[in-house]
């Protein structure tokens, strides 16, 4: 810990811009600016709401946002997914206040507060971040960790409803802080990922898969393989993208999400009913030679929708792995043709680029057009994410950019592209 006073003096100092820099995938001046000023927000934050001395001991967390890489819907069916971390996060200046309680501050919303005392989960918080906050501070109390009481100010740049999972980084942050703080640093990232789930699904209320958490603790890209749920397989994915001549962006299409809980919740329930017909509880354990000799029983089953949703997650589950190949063996090219196949599958087969019912209301699939044509035979598109609104990712090429950027929001609306980078780390203290 660091007494905040030299924490801001070295700041201004350029103390830590190495640090900072290497977090936070800055190129210029402006990037890392932006950097220094969000550090220092929270730091003066942390001193202003908590009225505490400028020489109290604090610290400095991180916990990014992520995109999906590869594995569009597969993660549910115990598939394989493709994530990473990307240069957003949630960001805070925390420090121990020798009670019994957890507060954190929160730019833009109100106080939370956890006794911890009382950490059984309350129906009356569902979809709040107090929620989140209490059963990550439950769960690691159930490690049979002591957990404390702290102050944090914190700001994120990691927007609600930007597909970028702002739940998942808020928790992981919240999650360092915890191991940091009070267990000596011994939560791995796959343990802050997995308390992040539990916090999300029993006190939050949603019923989310494991990847939004993983690539958010882990870092980088990650390939996780969903074989075994409450063991999963995750391995670091060698590649650094600055080197591919791209740049990732995250286009949000501005259609709200309201009135979507059936269709989301439709994908799941169809390839869950197919791997029922065969015994089985996902398709992942289904044999995909025999779902094949099946198809005509199924159709006439099933439906036509779900035996395409299916046929999505056999090839889809295949082209994460694929995809993590790719980029392992530095091949870029390859892994943008395979990304490209993915996003026509969703398309296609797995039909999440609209409501079925609102055939009037395409916005993701105007973005998908729209970014092809900017894009011309380069680069790559897909839908990112849940689908049916929310957001497209894109991979342009570095001298297509500005006039992708420029096409985009023409349509779609000023500042909907989010021109990110693959940030090289996941959870971290980053000023300590």
């Amino acid at each position: 810990m660091i007494p905040c006073s030299t924490l801001l003096d070295t700041l201004s100092a350029g103390g830590f811009d190495d640090r900072l820099r290497h977090v936070y995938c800055c190129t210029g001046e402006a990037e890392l600016e932006g950097a220094r000023s969000r550090v220092r927000a929270v730091a003066e934050g942390f001193l202003r709401t908590f009225e505490r001395p400028a020489d109290t001991p604090v610290g400095i967390f991180s916990g990014p946002g992520r995109t999906e890489l590869g594995g569009n819907h597969t993660d549910h069916q115990h598939g394989r997914v493709l994530a990473a971390s990307v240069n957003l996060d949630a960001l805070a200046c925390a420090a121990p206040n020798g009670t019994s309680a957890i507060r954190i501050l929160s730019e833009g919303y109100p106080l939370v507060e956890v006794n911890l005392s009382d950490l059984i989960p309350d129906e009356s918080e569902r979809d709040s971040s107090v929620a989140l906050v209490r059963g990550v501070a439950a769960k690691i109390s159930s490690l049979g960790y002591t957990v404390k009481g702290f102050d944090a100010y914190v700001c994120s740049n990691v927007l609600g409803g930007s597909g970028l999972s702002s739940s998942a980084a808020y928790e992981v942050m919240v999650g360092v802080t915890i191991s940091h703080l009070f267990c000596h640093d011994a939560l791995t990232a796959v343990q802050l990922a997995q308390i992040g789930q539990y916090a999300e699904n029993v006190y939050f209320g949603k019923p989310c898969g494991l990847m939004d958490q993983m690539a958010s603790a882990v870092g980088a890209a990650v390939s996780i393989d969903f074989a075994d749920i409450a063991n999963p397989i995750v391995k670091k994915v060698e590649y650094d993208f600055t080197s591919s001549g791209h740049s990732l962006c995250i286009i949000d299409t501005r259609a709200s999400h309201a009135d979507l809980t059936a269709e989301y919740a439709a994908i799941p329930a169809e390839m869950g009913a197919v791997a029922a017909h065969f015994g089985k509880t996902v398709l992942r354990e289904v044999d995909e030679v025999q779902f094949n000799a099946s198809i005509p029983e199924l159709r006439k089953k099933f439906g036509d929708r779900a035996v395409l949703r299916a046929l999505h997650f056999f090839a889809e589950d295949k082209r994460a792995a694929e995809e993590a190949d790719a980029l392992g063996a530095g091949d870029f090219a390859k892994f943008l043709r395979v990304a490209d196949a993915s996003g026509r599958s969703s398309y296609m087969y797995l039909q999440n680029i609209y409501a079925s019912s609102q055939p009037k209301e395409q916005a993701v699939a105007v973005a998908l057009a729209t970014a092809e044509q900017a894009l011309g035979s380069e680069g790559m598109c897909r839908v990112h994410g849940g689908g049916f609104a929310g957001t497209i990712q894109a991979f342009v090429p570095n001298g297509r950019l500005d006039a992708f950027k420029a096409r985009l929001e023409a349509v779609l609306g000023e500042g909907c592209c989010l021109i990110l980078s693959i940030r090289p780390e996941g959870g971290v203290v980053l000023i300590d």
